[in-house]
C-alpha cells in the first residue's frame, strides 16, 4: 500500500484529484456561506465547520459505494452486430454515466456562468434557515448535489492506477480529506481568490470536461467495444494529467502578469 502511495503516479494523481477536488469545492463553500450566512452571527462558523465535517463523511460513504459498482467489472451482457460489440458491465455502465454526466455538468455550469451567474445564489438565498439544525440539513443537501460530480472525478481519475480497488480507493479518500480539510482551514480565502479570479474555476469546469471524455473512453475500452473491427484503446492518463498541469502554469503566469500590470498603473 504505501509503494503505491509513494509512487509517483499516485503522487500526481494525488496532487491533481485535490486540486480539482477543491475547484469543484468552490461552489458548494459559497452555498455553504450563504446558508450559514442566515444563522446568528455566533452559529455561522459552527455550522460551515459542521456542514462540511459532515459533507466529507457523506462523501466518504459515496466513494465506498461508487467503487463498489465500479468494481463489478464482470460483463453480464454481450452486445453484438455485425459491425459493433460491447460486454456490458456494472463498471461499464457507471463510467459512461459518469462521464456523460460531467461532460453536460460542466457545460452547463459554464454557460450559466456566463449567462446567469447569480443563478444558483438567489435559489439557495429564497429558502429561509431557522435553525442551526437545519442549516446543517440544507448544507448537507447542497453537499449531496455538488458531491455527484466530485465523486465522478476521483474515480475518473483514480480508475486503472492499481489493479488493487482498495488502493485507489484509500487515495480518493486522502484527496477528499485533504481538499476538505483545506476548505475548513481557508474557505474564505479560497473564495474570495476565486472570485478574483474566475477563469480558474472556468479551467477546473473544462478539467471536467476532459476527465468526462476520458470516463467514456475507459468504459468502451474497459467493455471491450469494437467498431467496424477497431477496438477502442485507453487513454493513458500521463496525458491528463500534463495537460492539466500545463495549464495551470499557463494560468497562474497570466494572473502574476495581471496583476503586475495593475501595480504598475
Amino acid at each position: 500500500m504505501l509503494d503505491f502511495l509513494l509512487s509517483t503516479e499516485a503522487l500526481l494523481a494525488l496532487t491533481t484529484l485535490t486540486f480539482l477536488e477543491i475547484i469543484l469545492g468552490i461552489d458548494n463553500i459559497v452555498f455553504i456561506s450563504i446558508a450559514a450566512n442566515k444563522l446568528p452571527e455566533n452559529q455561522r462558523a459552527k455550522a460551515t465547520n459542521i456542514g462540511l465535517l459532515l459533507a466529507l463523511v457523506q462523501r466518504v460513504i459515496l466513494l465506498f459505494f461508487v467503487s463498489f459498482l465500479v468494481g463489478l467489472s464482470e460483463p453480464f451482457y454481450t452486445f453484438e452486430t455485425s459491425w459493433f460489440r460491447a460486454a456490458i458491465s456494472w463498471q461499464g455502465i457507471i463510467l459512461l454515466l459518469g462521464g456523460l454526466f460531467l461532460i453536460y455538468k460542466s457545460t452547463s455550469e459554464i454557460r450559466e456562468k456566463m449567462e446567469i451567474p447569480a443563478h444558483d445564489e438567489d435559489n439557495v438565498k429564497s429558502k429561509k434557515i431557522k435553525s442551526l439544525s437545519n442549516a446543517i440539513i440544507q448544507i448537507l443537501i447542497i453537499d449531496f448535489i455538488f458531491s455527484i460530480d466530485s465523486i465522478l472525478t476521483a474515480v475518473g481519475m483514480t480508475n486503472g492506477l492499481s489493479e488493487n480497488t482498495n488502493h485507489n480507493l484509500v487515495l480518493m479518500i486522502i484527496a477528499v480529506v485533504i481538499s476538505i480539510a483545506i476548505m475548513i482551514l481557508f474557505a474564505n480565502k479560497i473564495r474570495t481568490f476565486i472570485d478574483e479570479n474566475p477563469s480558474v474555476q472556468i479551467l477546473g469546469l473544462s478539467f471536467l470536461i476532459l476527465i468526462g471524455f476520458m470516463l467514456i473512453t475507459e468504459a468502451a475500452h474497459l467493455s471491450e467495444v469494437s467498431v467496424i473491427g477497431q477496438t477502442v484503446g485507453a487513454i493513458p492518463k500521463g496525458y491528463l494529467y500534463f495537460a492539466i498541469a500545463f495549464s495551470l502554469m499557463i494560468e497562474f503566469i497570466n494572473i502574476k502578469i495581471s496583476k503586475n500590470k495593475i501595480k504598475a498603473k
